[in-house]
């Protein structure tokens, strides 16, 4: 039951013809990336590159890639979590509880790994050099793991028991980093910093080790958001339907012993250095910040290993697939995280943590109609103290008795609901000097930034134009109105000229050039951005646009805004000004000459024929 390595995972898929095996060289060096993005977009299969460039170990490419063939890989164990789900068992009750296994029977006994004295982990050993260095976008600062596991355990309470396994990139080449160091990028929320902050304490290194393949358990496992108190190495055992065979390695941690390699070491006390910059999950460079240095000792690798990779750039990519496959198995579970929400939906297409959907429910005073949000508000503010949905900077929250039949998944139809009930007077809710997304650069300063919450309850309060009208007058400056989605107008303004954290003085001309009684309020929502005609060609253009390009303090303004009490709203339009600012890093863009090199591997006789 479940794939015990990758070499299982290999195998199985190329018998079902869901991977295809690549013979001609391929270059590491932006190639190898460009082939997985293309694939990935067209729905394609796995891709092994038998020949790497400069590298002795093959690559694999879009082992996630869609996400039928990610419910394959779990396909024996995802009903089993899905049903415990449902009925409400919390894995790391589960976990402590073992001895009585809950109901869980055979599933609960997976939650144990199983200590091995060796294990083909730790067969070969290699160096930073010979691994593959991949690299994905033109302006990357170095070689990149995409797919590690990032493995370290509590100093005051060693062993996997208290472990955490995440999901942080790992820099391995280029930089100011020397040929045993590795630059280590954790972000806000994360639990190695809960470890690293206690050895620190302590005044010594924190053992790290990174894995890389092993079963495809693995990956998922390290990107769950598990309750507190369930170790992700656990956890990946009961995700690959057997007990976790494991080894020792020599900085005092344990490693699984079917990875296909291990990175070990330890995190240098008190020394960072420039990580970056590096594509990101945005759709936008992250740029080089100072990072943990790990200090890397041994690199071991099994027999035949095999280096999983990834692209990471503008959603929707491969791990679009982890964030989907983690909803359908937890999203039984989402009414009892916070009381009386009955759905959320963190935006892939706007890069997750930029845009958060919610419907909840109002419950406060029945007795009296049309009251206006009140309990939506209150989960809002829990929504916002749940690890990692902490970090949403807009958070949209609707009442589910105004549109029972809504599905969150519907993003036209959810601003429709929004939009067409929202009072700009009285429903926008702002936090001022807050914590943002570590890769959002719209902020204030690195990981610092404003978050607003926007909540709509009640009757339809307005009609959504979905044509511009014809005596539509605009300021000097704004031009080429479109209408991107109902009650949704996009103007082009010029290039943005500003400074950082303070609305743009265009912004607010444009604002101010309008009464509440014009008829461009008819729209509630106004964005303004750089290309109009982009930014309304698709709600996906829309959503990502808007949402990574404005912090919600400095770039929202309104038609006839006022303050009172601290309370900020406005009797017009609200307007959003998503311009690319000169202080955001810059869009990731495909080089030129390697997308004309895999456009000839995908032509008739070429190795990429068929799937590209």
């Amino acid at each position: 039951m479940g794939f015990r390595n990758l070499q299982e995972t290999v195998s199985s898929l190329e018998r079902d013809g869901q991977l295809c095996r690549i013979e001609v060289e391929i270059d590491p060096y932006l190639e190898a990336g460009a082939i997985q993005r293309r694939v990935y977009a067209n729905g394609g299969p796995a891709l092994l590159f038998s020949r790497v460039k400069g590298c002795a170990f093959p690559m694999l490419a879009n082992l996630f890639g869609t996400l039928e063939r990610a419910r394959y890989l779990f396909r024996d164990t995802l009903p089993a979590i899905e049903r415990l789900v449902e009925l409400k068992v919390d894995p790391g009750v589960a976990f402590r509880e073992i001895g009585a296994s809950l109901g869980l029977g055979r599933h609960a006994w997976h939650l144990l790994p199983k200590s091995a004295k060796s294990g083909p982990l730790l067969q070969n050993t290699t160096t930073l050099a010979q691994l593959p260095q991949l690299v994905s976008w033109p302006e990357d600062g170095g070689a990149f793991v995409t797919l590690p596991k990032v493995y370290t355990e509590a100093p005051d309470k060693p062993g996997w028991r208290g472990s955490n396994l995440g999901m942080y990139r790992v820099q391995i080449s280029g930089g100011e980093y020397a040929s045993d160091e590795a630059g280590l990028h954790y972000q806000l929320h994360r639990g190695i910093g809960v470890h690293h902050a206690a050895a620190l304490k302590k005044g010594q290194p924190l053992p790290v080790n990174v894995f890389v393949g092993g079963p495809p358990s693995l990956a998922l496992a390290a990107v769950m958001p598990l309750p507190e108190g369930m170790p992700e190495l656990a956890f990946a055992g009961l995700l690959g339907g057997h007990r976790l065979p494991v080894v020792k390695t020599p900085n005092g941690l344990l490693a699984p012993a079917e990875a296909d390699f291990c990175l070990s070491g330890h995190i240098i006390p008190g020394q960072t250095r420039p990580e970056g910059p590096f594509g990101d999950h945005l759709g936008y460079y992250s740029l080089a910040h100072d990072f943990p240095v790990m200090k890397v000792t041994h690199i071991f690798h099994r027999p035949g290993a095999i280096w999983p990779f990834t692209t990471v750039g503008r959603p929707p990519q491969e791990d679009t697939t982890f964030g989907t496959l983690i909803h359908e198995m937890t999203g039984a579970a989402i009414p009892d995280l916070v009381p009386g929400v009955q759905a959320i939906h963190a935006v892939d297409v706007a890069g997750v943590h930029p845009l958060l959907l919610a419907v909840g429910s109002e419950r406060y005073l029945p007795y009296i109609e049309n009251a206006g949000p009140q309990e939506l508000l209150t989960q809002a503010n829990a929504l916002l103290g749940q690890g990692q949905l902490s970090l949403a900077k807009y958070l949209l929250i609707v009442n589910e008795a105004d549109q029972p039949e809504l599905d969150i998944h519907d993003i036209g139809e959810f601003l429709k609901s929004l939009l067409s009930r929202i009072d700009w007077r009285r429903d926008l809710h702002f936090q001022t000097c807050t914590t943002i997304d570590t890769l959002d650069y719209s902020g204030s300063a690195l990981n610092a930034g404003s978050k607003v919450v926007m909540a709509a309850s009640g009757p339809v309060r307005r009609s959504l134009p979905t044509e511009i009208p014809g005596t539509l007058s605009l300021p000097t400056g704004f031009s080429k109105p479109q209408v991107a989605t109902p009650g949704v107008l996009i103007l082009q303004g010029e290039s943005w000229q500003g400074e950082r954290g303070v609305s743009a003085t265009d912004l607010i001309a444009f604002c101010r050039s309008y009464t509440q009684d014009d008829e461009i309020n008819d729209f509630p929502l106004i964005v303004i951005v750089d290309d109009a005609e982009f930014s309304a060609r698709n709600l996906q253009n829309l959503l990502w646009v808007t949402f990574t390009r404005s912090a919600p303090a400095s770039d929202i303004e309104g038609i006839e805004s006022f303050s009172h009490v601290k309370h900020w709203g406005c009797r017009g339009s609200l307007v959003i000004d998503a311009r690319q600012k000169s202080f955001h890093a810059p869009p990731l863009e495909d080089d030129l000459d390697i997308e004309r090199r895999v456009d000839a591997l995908g032509a008739a006789g070429g190795a990429l024929h068929g799937l590209n």
